[in-house]
């Protein structure tokens, strides 16, 4: 008895996110983008201190590596 030829086929799977740059469907190469091109504007964006992850901010020394590290570097 094969209870596969009753079933209804699988629902198509729910769309991913559109590209967050652009709004068009993503493409799985460039996921979660849909272009190299929507890739290299969020880079770019990240470069210059466009997106910031919250938190408190770090002092940093004159040589800009935090005091634990400097101590063992001698």
């Amino acid at each position: 008895m094969a209870d596969n030829e009753n079933t209804p086929p699988p629902a198509s799977a729910p769309p991913g996110k559109p590209c967050s740059i652009c709004g068009k469907p993503a493409v799985a190469r460039y996921k979660p983008f849909c272009s190299a091109r929507c890739a290299d504007i969020d880079l770019g964006r990240w470069l210059k201190g466009n997106y910031v992850i919250p938190g408190e901010a770090v002092e940093e020394t004159e040589t800009g590596l935090p005091d634990r590290e400097r101590d063992e570097d001698g």
